[in-house]
Parts: C-alpha cells; structure tokens; sequence
C-alpha cells in the first residue's frame, strides 16, 4: 500500500482575525469557503488556506505563502489599491516576484514562476 501525502491546508494563528480575514479575503481575493467563530477557510487554487484564533509560535525564520501570477506588477498594483503592503518588483531570467506581509507580519510572495 502507497501512502500518498498531499497538502490540503495551511494553517496560520493569528490574535488578529478580522483584520487577517479581511486581508486574504478583500486584499488578496481568496474565496471565504467556511466563517467559523475562531476558524476561516480560503479557498487557494490546489489547498486552502485556514486562519486558527491563537498565538502564532514561529521560528526564526516564518513560512511564506506564495501565490501564482502570470503578471507580478499588475498584481502588486491592483493589492497595494486594496491596501497590501508590498515591496518593489524583482526580475531576472525570466523571474518575476515581489514580497509582501500580511497585518501578523506575516511574509507573502507574488510570483510568475510555474
């Protein structure tokens, strides 16, 4: 018998979380799937992303959310309209991404790469 592990959700912590559901909601644009007292669910493309009511406990270095775009500056532009923090536009062979945080300080990354 294979065991066949795939990722289905992330979660994240977060004391903040009407600010963080408005943020990957109305900033980012994922689809609120399930709006639970101290539990949402985005839907995000092949897994979803989840928010937990509690205090975050990252390491030294937080994971980072990546999400696809085939057209970075576009979408940094149209993010930074809703409000997202967003650092500058980085390219090089065919590489385009940009960094960003979410209200817990959180890192995201938009990205063309496949």
């Amino acid at each position: 018998m294979t065991n066949s592990m795939q990722i289905r959700r992330i979660v994240m912590f977060t004391n903040q979380m009407e600010a963080m559901t408005a943020f990957y909601r109305d900033v980012i644009g994922l689809e609120l799937k399930v709006d639970e007292k101290g539990w949402k669910d985005f839907a995000a493309g092949g897994i979803n992303l989840a928010l937990h009511n509690g205090t975050s406990a990252v390491g030294r270095r937080a994971p980072k959310l990546v999400f696809h775009s085939d057209d970075v500056a576009a979408t940094r532009d149209m993010l930074m309209k809703r409000g997202a923090k967003m650092g500058k536009v980085k390219s090089g062979a065919g590489l385009d991404l940009c960094e960003g945080v979410d209200p817990d300080g959180n890192p995201f990354q938009i990205s063309n790469r496949a």
